[in-house]
């Protein structure tokens, strides 16, 4: 079953709820935990459950995405696998760019087929998750499913915030709401303790399932329900038509699950990982995190006081203090500067001696974060160049700001990639 399943992740279009981060990116290769970028997260997850044929589907800011994968994953001659990336691109089908999720796999619909497939797992490249595909494609064919849907218990709370679903004791589902507002269509949505029960999950709390978007679809089928081209995102449109008229059904899965698709939900799912015992395990050898080699050094620590933190490989700190952060690879952190609740990306390429004073001539900071300056509650990107004393604290407590080089979004302040902010500069 695994060996018939092709898996389509969908990169996303412009990431306009992650920008800055996507300004000069498309959204699977933004950086997360200091070493990865977001769509290691969903390849990996292919890869450890043996799905080993996948298409990254994209069209923003591309390049960067391609080097990564192009670099990543490399399948030896005895395997069938790989991972190719389908940018969107004019054809004879279709002049047209991606519309939506829907409209990016229809235009690949060909791609696919050539595949001799039978099974089309659609997922996202913005969420932070492992999951063993394997277990949803049995209980696909198990239960001869056209559709299944990947399913999340949920508290009440966040139901506002998801595509919320309902379903038999079988797990067929039979209703599908986007979202809902009304405490009475909530009500109507909520789930039996008993119906978690069956399945080995205690509800704690939880009383509604929400999708987690994640799609495992017959290929017939897939081709299909997309033969009508106003079926252009999954979830606002295929699934819901689905429902009554097909077989779809709910695969339950309880574990660690974030869409870190908005500036907000990135930062708190990194930093979440500094907890002593985080709730998604990157230290799992048995399922691991595949990204990029780069055989970089190991960091150098220098008098520092570092607590609750991730140190990438390749930095220099030296007599500086971090706390509850996440440091990216090449990160140089001189003295006296302080780092707290923050998430600093790195560095692309060192900076050689000749270039810091050629650049210092012109009255530009070296890249890393210079003597003396403050960084709190921020996020930092590739190669920002911080000048001595500098004060990255929101000191006006602004919630949404764009401003030069920076960008404060639900009060966290985002430094642009490649910026540069001279000594003494407050913001």
């Amino acid at each position: 079953m695994i060996r018939d399943t092709i898996a389509a992740i969908l990169g996303g279009g412009k990431g306009e709820r992650l920008y800055p981060l996507t300004k000069d990116r498309a959204k699977p290769a933004v950086p997360i935990a200091g070493k990865f970028r977001l769509v290691d997260i969903p390849i990996s997850n292919c890869i450890d459950s043996g799905v080993d044929r996948i298409f990254v589907l994209t069209q923003f800011n591309s390049t960067s995405l391609n080097r990564h994968i192009v670099r990543t994953y490399r399948f030896d001659v005895f395997s069938r696998g790989y991972v190719q990336i389908l940018a969107a691109q004019q054809t004879q089908a279709s002049m047209d760019w991606y519309q939506d999720t829907g409209d990016a796999v229809r235009q690949n619909l060909r791609r696919f087929e050539d595949t001799q497939c039978k099974y089309i797992l659609v997922l996202a490249g913005d969420h932070l998750y492992r999951m063993d595909y394997g277990e949803m494609i049995q209980e696909h064919v198990e239960k001869e499913a056209d559709i299944t849907v990947a399913v999340l218990p949920v508290t009440r709370d966040r139901v506002k915030q998801l595509g919320i679903l309902r379903s038999e004791p079988d797990g067929r589902i039979t209703d599908f709401r986007e979202k809902p507002q009304e405490e009475r269509e909530i009500d109507e949505f909520r789930i039996d303790e008993v119906t978690f029960q069956q399945r080995g999950i205690q509800s704690t709390g939880r009383s509604h399932i929400a999708s987690m978007g994640i799609y495992l679809f017959n290929k017939d089928v897939l081709t299909d329900c997309l033969q009508d081209e106003n079926m252009s995102d999954f979830g606002k449109h295929v699934i819901p038509a689905s429902i009554g008229a097909r077989k779809v059904y709910a695969h339950f899965f309880d574990g660690y699950w974030r869409d870190v698709g908005t500036i907000k939900s990135f930062y708190e799912a990194n930093l979440e990982l500094t907890h002593l015992v985080p709730e998604f395990d990157f230290y799992d050898e048995s399922t691991p995190v595949y990204t990029r080699p780069r055989f970089l050094p190991g960091s150098k620590v220098n008098g520092c006081f570092i607590q609750s933190s991730i140190l990438s490989d390749g930095s220099i700190i030296t007599g500086c203090e971090i706390q509850n952060s996440v440091i990216g690879i090449r990160s140089i952190v001189r003295s006296g500067a302080k780092i707290l609740n923050s998430v600093v990306m790195g560095g692309d390429h060192y900076e050689s001696l000749e270039e810091q004073k050629i650049n210092s001539e012109k009255g530009i900071p070296p890249i890393g974060i210079g003597e003396g300056s403050l960084v709190q509650n921020a996020i930092l990107d590739h190669n920002v160049r911080i000048g001595r004393n500098v004060r990255i604290v929101n000191q006006n407590g602004m919630e949404d700001h764009d401003g030069p080089d920076f960008t404060i979004r639900n009060g966290i302040t985002v430094i642009h990639k490649n910026a540069a902010l001279p000594d003494d500069t407050v913001i």
